[in-house]
């Protein structure tokens, strides 16, 4: 009886929370509503697709960050403020935030009162002195950013939770590792070496298959045991799933607003399209990675497999404006052609280059 009297009375607290919760919200609504600004409100951090981005990936700031590394914290703070009025140049994800907020206007025109939206987060530890000059930038480009968390040169990533982060972009290697340890989807990201013309209307999103969307799991018997036992196995088990991988859950979340459109019988003209992109071969290994995404109730709308020819070449036709993979060196390739690239610091994969082993260093 005391269980149930004690189960009561969470239930009521957590309709309290909620009603509270509502009411908060409804009167930041309110409040955003009654700015004088053409920009949207962003929506509801819980129905949102949040996506946390560092200042570096957003802008090109490799010169303020040659200060901070040469000189020091205070001449790099000093320099910002300084030059707080010029708008800092676009950096690798900047073409990615323009193609969400792209969408962001189809799905509010679909559904005027939605809050099933992107929602894009400016996840820096700079200092908030900084800060002018990135929302200085963030207005002159006339980005729709606006929910900040600026640590004064601590890590961030104990915040990705609290903003219900659905992807973290970085060019920090460690703090996006930290960031997949506790279960969130991120990559590190790199600026291509060429620029390609991307898609203005539809967000392009690729993915590697192996420890990017699912996990390593079959990499580890290609790495330790070849090829052909890789085939044999994936034979075998071609009706069970393999598990999911780091990036399983944003291509969860970028099917929940495609199927927005096609609600409404835009399937033809979604905003949004999905590549896998993966060295897998077609006949010998294929079947049980689109079983995979069957069994997980996801669909992908193009299945590229090259049978381990390089991907840079057909990424450039698909001009993705963000393709995730787990090996530098098919990074380094698609980013020489002009593919704007994220590394996905996961997996056995991380202890090769090219197919060979990289030699760890001897502990004392």
């Amino acid at each position: 009886m005391s269980d149930i009297k004690i189960n009561e009375s969470k239930q009521v607290e957590d309709n309290a929370e909620e009603k509270e919760e509502e009411k908060d919200w409804a009167a930041a609504k309110a409040f955003f509503e009654n700015l004088k600004t053409n920009k949207p409100r962003p929506p509801k951090p819980k129905n949102a697709v949040t996506i946390a981005v560092s200042s570096r990936t957003l802008f090109n700031m490799v010169a303020e960050r040659l200060i901070y590394e040469t000189e020091g914290v205070e001449s790099y703070v000093a320099y910002q403020v300084e030059h707080e009025n010029e708008p800092l140049k676009p950096g690798a994800a900047f073409p990615f935030v323009k193609a969400l907020m792209t969408v962001n206007a189809r799905l509010r025109a679909l559904y005027p009162d939605g809050e099933e939206l992107f929602d894009i987060v400016l996840m820096t530890n700079n200092h908030a002195q900084v800060g002018v000059r990135l929302i200085n930038s963030i207005n002159h480009y006339d980005l729709t950013i606006e929910r900040f968390c600026m640590t004064g040169g601590k890590s961030p990533i104990g915040y990705l939770k609290a903003y219900m982060t659905n992807l973290y972009l970085s060019k920090d290697a460690e703090k996006v590792t930290e960031a997949i340890d506790e279960g969130i989807a991120a990559a590190t990201m790199f600026m291509p070496d060429t620029e390609n013309d991307l898609c203005d209307n539809q967000l392009r999103v690729a993915f590697d298959g192996d420890a990017v969307l699912f996990s390593d799991e079959s990499e580890i018997i290609v790495k330790q045991s070849g090829l052909d036992s890789f085939f044999e196995h994936e034979k075998k088990f071609e009706n069970k799933p393999l598990a999911q991988g780091p990036l399983k859950c944003f291509l969860e979340a970028l099917g929940k607003l495609q199927r927005k459109f096609y609600a409404k019988n835009e399937r033809l003209d979604c905003p949004i399209r999905t590549f896998l992109v993966t060295a897998r071969s077609a006949a010998s290994s294929g079947a049980r990675v689109l079983k995979t995404l069957r069994s997980w109730g996801l669909e992908i709308d193009e299945a590229l497999f090259l049978a381990g020819a390089p991907k840079g070449p057909l990424l450039q036709k698909i001009k993705p404006h963000i393709y995730f993979d787990d090996q530098m060196f098919h990074i380094e390739g698609a980013k020489e052609l002009g593919t704007i690239s994220a590394h996905v610091p996961y997996g056995i994969g991380q202890k090769y280059h090219k197919g060979k082993l990289i030699e760890q260093p001897k502990k004392e």
